[in-house]
């Protein structure tokens, strides 16, 4: 939706992105807990409600049903390239549910989708597609952004048999790959689109190395919390340059 407005798209058109873009992460996210269900319980995730029987799995399955008829609606709402694009990047996030997430492929559902976005809002606000930088730079923030949420769960995720890429690398050096990667993202973000570097594209890579400098000097969690930060980094100066 924030990308869509500062492209001056419509309130109709950011309403109706937002909508395809909720409803249609809702169907990933309700799906994947349905997925994890038993893998949860044998965790003791109390974090999860199907694990801890609070929510009914036919309760969620509904809710999937209602939300996937929401995301068909809207998407196809905002044109035939648009909506059918959507719906196929919403189908790769149902595959890494459904079984990549477990491969060294867990990656790839997220670059698709990351990457993948601009052009959806593109096409459907400009007909037309989205600058190769968006997607390169979405690509990667992804990427990255995948190798940052798997490192918190990746003892119960290993106990339980999962075994994607952030789990074969280990969280060491998952988080230094999800830096890189970001780190490039940034790179891609602010040097692509203009003539050289501006105040923003300046300021995000000052931001970028001063969070990269103290995740390396601050123990425990600090790493995490410095990519996480990068990530934000990166977001923020791809709105402000699209």
């Amino acid at each position: 939706m924030v990308l869509a407005a500062t492209w001056d798209a419509s309130a109709a058109a950011v309403l109706l992105i937002g909508v395809a873009a909720l409803t249609g992460q809702l169907t990933v996210g309700w799906t994947n807990d349905l997925v994890d269900r038993d893998r949860d319980v044998r965790a003791g995730r109390r974090d999860k409600p199907l694990a801890t029987g609070a929510l009914d799995v036919t309760v969620v399955r509904t809710s999937v049903a209602v939300a996937l008829v929401g995301t068909v609606a809207a998407s196809l709402s905002l044109g035939a390239r648009p909506g059918t694009l959507h719906l196929a990047l919403v189908a790769a996030g149902w595959a890494y549910d459904l079984g990549l997430k477990r491969t060294v492929l867990s990656w790839l559902p997220y670059a698709v989708c990351f990457g993948g976005l601009p052009v959806v809002v593109s096409l459907a606000v400009r007909d037309e597609p989205a600058a190769l930088w968006t997607v390169a730079a979405g690509a990667l923030l992804g990427t990255g952004a995948h190798l940052v949420n798997a490192v918190p769960d990746l003892e119960d995720d290993r106990l339980t048999g999962v075994r994607g890429l952030p789990h074969r690398l280990g969280a060491r050096r998952s988080l230094d790959a999800a830096t890189v990667l970001l780190l490039m993202g940034t790179v891609v973000t602010v040097a692509v689109p203009g003539e050289g570097l501006d105040a923003v594209g300046v300021t995000a890579l000052v931001a970028c190395g001063v969070l990269l400098l103290v995740g390396r000097l601050t123990p425990g969690r600090g790493s995490f919390r410095a990519v996480l930060g990068i990530a934000l980094v990166d977001v923020v100066a791809l709105l402000l340059r699209s």
